[in-house]
């Protein structure tokens, strides 16, 4: 990679960010098709967000991903928001043509979920309650689906999420419950989502969030946990001989959605994908 005069600037602004497997999976894209464009990681703290993204304006960067601690107090810094991203409350994609703000997260669950099965019409669990599961509610249900139960261990997290997403109008039947109550809730369900961290690296061996005696072979098990590849759930999933999706999709599409953001150009995604699971050392 060759940097120039030309080269545009995008980027990811978070705290921490050494260990961000987006940068060579953008690079990756962007030599693929031949766009003069770099990747780089900066590592923000929230004391300097304002200066971050002023400077990051003055400075032409054109685009930047917002990961933890910074997708909520970063919106006061835009201009613009997206429908969704406003609805979500939480920006992680930023485009400095004109400030605006997006949030990716969402649709690169649906997409992931998509390679396998359609959102629309579906009865879907979503396992947690935190940021991930309120961008990914809100774009099962702007894609059509049917009934979204949210269950967490704080059955008030659950409850204010369903009610903010009832309040959206987008959706009409919307559930709250504590997770206990998972095996019954999947039990007529057609997907699974599980956003909590258990069995996220090192946790590896954490007790899964249902087994396998009590997931049925048609219902579709995404976990957004990518390391390790296949969590202690998706190993319940394989043995319920239920379809899986990994949740390297859902980094792979939001890392896309983003990149499309930017350049006007659809992502390779098969490029991408290669690239994230030769870094993550996925076979």
């Amino acid at each position: 990679m060759v940097i120039k005069g030309s080269t545009k600037v995008v980027g990811l602004i978070g705290e921490p960010v050494e260990h961000s497997f987006s940068p060579p999976m953008h690079n990756e894209a962007f030599k693929t098709l031949g766009l003069d464009y770099v990747y780089v990681p900066f590592n923000v703290s929230p004391d300097n967000l304002k200066s971050a993204i002023e400077g990051a304006n003055s400075l032409n960067i054109q685009g930047l991903n917002v990961t933890i601690p910074h997708k909520i107090n970063v919106i006061k810094y835009l201009k613009e928001l997206d429908p969704i991203a406003e609805l979500i409350g939480a920006v992680n994609t930023i485009d400095f043509k004109n400030l605006k703000g997006y949030n990716t997260d969402g649709i690169g669950c649906i997409r992931a979920i998509e390679e396998v099965t359609k959102i629309k019409d579906k009865n879907i669990v979503v396992a947690g309650a935190g940021g991930a599961a309120r961008a990914i509610v809100f774009y099962l249900a702007k894609y059509g689906a049917e009934e979204v139960n949210i269950l967490n261990r704080n059955l008030k997290k659950a409850e204010n999420l369903a009610s903010d997403l009832l309040a959206s109008n987008l959706i009409s039947n919307v559930n709250s419950s504590d997770i206990s109550e998972i095996s019954k809730f999947i039990s007529d369900a057609d997907i699974l989502i599980d956003t909590t961290p258990i069995g996220m690296h090192p946790n590896v061996s954490d007790e899964p969030i249902v087994k396998a005696a009590d997931i049925h072979e048609e219902l579709v098990v995404n976990d957004i946990v990518y390391n390790p590849n296949e969590t202690v759930l998706l190993k319940e999933a394989i043995k319920a001989n239920a379809k899986v999706v990994y949740g390297i999709k859902m980094l792979l599409y939001q890392g896309a959605e983003s990149f499309k953001i930017w350049t006007g150009r659809e992502a390779p995604i098969d490029v991408m994908e290669a690239k994230l699971k030769e870094t993550l050392n996925v076979i």
